[in-house]
């Protein structure tokens, strides 16, 4: 990644997400070709896709390995090499998941998370540590800074999630994106006609640019993962 821009490789990559959370397939054919030409590993690929089951669903994300799965043979059988990639390291278990995912949660955002909202319902704080920042986050076949562009690409694709966008464009500044660079996966979605995502992540990014505090996790108004 340069200073500034989005490599050609990671500009690829919240498209893969948006068009895999609102299931239109032709887009995501399209969005994975463009990755894979682009230097997206199969390994890449499928992560971010199994990924995102967490914020657009298990349905989703089945159609959409489904295809991968279709694009990796056609892609084939016409002469092109995709890397394979390498497969994630081993993720530790019980207690020892949840002290990691609580620390990849507490650095993705930036400070501990806590408030009103995982009071009532510590369920959610449970699965959110354990498996979203655990099980997931933890896999490191895939570096953050994709992961976030991937949530951002499918937050903004999908109407009704503008908190949820708002935090996880903090939490790609933390793991080292620019807003200039967030702005350029805005103007990607423009070009390629989906008007309405490049404005929730404008509108996001604007809104940001005029919290006065830095992103702390005291209530659920401010943390919406």
């Amino acid at each position: 990644m340069t200073e500034q821009t989005l490599t050609a490789k990671q500009l690829t990559v919240a498209p893969i997400g948006a068009s895999m959370a609102t299931g239109d397939m032709p887009r995501l054919r399209d969005a994975l070709n463009r990755g894979l030409d682009a230097g997206l590993t199969i390994s890449e690929c499928k992560e971010i896709l199994v990924q995102l089951y967490a914020y657009a669903g298990f349905p989703r994300s089945l159609n959409a390995l489904a295809l991968l799965m279709s694009v990796l043979q056609e892609r084939e059988a016409r002469g092109a090499h995709d890397e394979p990639g390498r497969e994630p390291g081993p993720v530790p278990s019980g207690h020892a998941l949840l002290e990691l995912g609580t620390d990849n949660q507490t650095r993705l955002v930036g400070a501990p998370v806590s408030g009103p909202l995982f009071e009532f319902a510590p369920a959610i704080d449970q699965f959110l540590k354990v498996h979203l920042f655990g099980d997931i986050f933890a896999r490191d076949n895939l570096d953050w800074a994709a992961r976030e562009l991937a949530t951002v690409g499918a937050l903004a694709a999908m109407p009704g999630l503008a908190p949820q966008l708002e935090s996880h464009l903090r939490i790609s500044m933390n793991v080292g994106l620019t807003a200039q660079q967030l702005n350029q996966v805005a103007s990607e979605f423009k070009h390629r006609g989906d008007q309405e995502a490049a404005e929730r992540i404008v509108s996001a990014l604007e809104k940001n640019q005029r919290l006065t505090r830095p992103p702390m996790a005291t209530g659920y108004r401010r943390v919406q993962i």
